[in-house]
């Protein structure tokens, strides 16, 4: 596969003070690559807003950097993302006024940028109003997952949020009900009402929804399967939760004409 990181493509920027100024800023970030063993109070001051602000951060041996502008980079190198991030209430106004029972995705814990790709892709051929994200943990949007989506990431609306736990209660106050696709659910997917509006919560392959998102969901829902492995890729997961809500609209649509 080939190294993106070997390329400087205008996603990144470099450099203790030029990353501390842009987080004090207010500039979007995705993430922050530290080289491991930096010192210094500019250092510390940078740590401590990058902490404060949940901007995401990583140690890294110095090997690392230095595919980045061939190592002159001061050790320090921010990811900026390929899309603008909108604000979840400005999101959700704008689908309402769109669709009066509008779709959201969730996702929790689900760090492939190439299943974040494939969901985005769904869930704009499917008319959903949106995608929420964690600000820790999820996958950053850079030029493979833009490929991945065809475009879809730059033409769907897409938040980042704290924690989950702060859109799912906004969602609730403005009258969605929330839908986790978990197969530790009794309830199969064809059983949910997704006529009103709805908000989908697609947790990783590996460890599924978190439990303290989990007790937050209004309704469980599975697929159901037949074969052995048990499990499907959460970007077909989330294609089959919203095409079955689209399934539902159409059914209700022509059965009004």
């Amino acid at each position: 596969m080939e190294n993106t990181e070997k390329k400087d493509t205008g996603y990144h920027l470099y450099g203790m003070h030029p990353v501390l100024e842009a987080v004090l800023s207010g500039r979007q970030i995705e993430k922050v690559l530290l080289k491991q063993g930096l010192e210094g109070q500019q250092f510390r001051q940078l740590l401590t807003e990058l902490d404060n602000r949940d901007i995401p951060f990583q140690f890294v041996p110095v090997e690392r950097l230095a595919r980045f502008r061939g190592g002159k980079n001061q050790g320090v190198v921010a990811y900026l993302p390929q899309i603008d991030y909108m604000p979840l209430e400005e999101m959700v106004d704008r689908a309402f006024q769109k669709d009066s029972a509008p779709i959201f995705v969730l996702l929790d814990g689900v760090s492939d940028v190439r299943n974040l790709g494939a969901v985005a892709r769904s869930a704009e051929c499917a008319g959903a109003g949106g995608i929420i994200l964690p600000a820790k943990g999820g996958a950053a949007i850079n030029a493979d997952g833009v490929k991945a989506s065809a475009g879809a990431l730059l033409r769907i609306g897409v938040s980042k949020c704290k924690n989950l736990r702060i859109p799912i209660y906004y969602l609730k106050e403005r009258g969605f009900q929330i839908v986790a696709a978990t197969e530790k659910a009794d309830g199969l997917i064809y059983e949910v009402d997704m006529k009103k509006p709805t908000a989908f919560v697609m947790g990783s392959e590996g460890k599924g929804i978190s439990d303290s998102v989990l007790a937050l969901c209004d309704v469980m829902a599975r697929i159901p399967m037949r074969g052995d492995i048990g499990s499907l890729n959460v970007s077909v997961a989330a294609s089959l939760m919203l095409f079955e809500a689209v399934r539902q609209r159409t059914i209700r649509a022509n059965t009004n004409l």
